[in-house]
């Protein structure tokens, strides 16, 4: 069991794992052992995820979830399985921690009335310094 927050706890059997050959150094042993691991998260039909943690979840996953709410992620940076089997469980666990965490609250402000004079102000005294600029001739010595 994997315990992403104190509410939310993720069971070995959801999530799948599929080995494959991954590409980049290392070798002849690249060609022999398949070190690279494909991780498969039903997250729709999780019984630990909600519907607002699934919404959020699918802004954070984007292209890396399915249209039937399923995460594929793909580790391949390590040469070993368990590393890269590590680090897949780790990025979905903080994928899932992010969208656990629900934004906050934007109470809509408006300036106030010496802050709106304020500005208008400094805009008029900017105003007259510009206007103030001018050619200088060489008779104005």
């Amino acid at each position: 069991m994997i315990e992403i927050t104190s509410s939310i706890h993720i069971h070995d059997h959801e999530i799948q794992e599929t080995f494959m050959r991954a590409s980049g150094p290392g070798g002849q042993k690249v060609n022999k052992t398949e070190s690279a691991v494909q991780l498969r998260f039903d997250a729709k039909q999780s019984p630990a995820i909600n519907l607002t943690v699934f919404l959020r979840l699918k802004i954070l996953a984007g292209r890396r979830m399915t249209k039937d709410g399923v995460i594929v992620l793909t580790a391949n940076q390590f040469r070993t399985q368990e590393l890269n089997r590590d680090d897949a469980i780790k990025r979905l666990t903080e994928m899932i921690k992010q969208a656990a965490i629900s934004p906050k609250y934007r109470r809509p402000t408006k300036p106030s009335r010496n802050a709106k004079s304020k500005r208008v102000d400094t805009k008029t005294k900017r105003g007259v310094v510009k206007k103030t600029r001018g050619w200088v001739s060489k008779f104005d010595d």
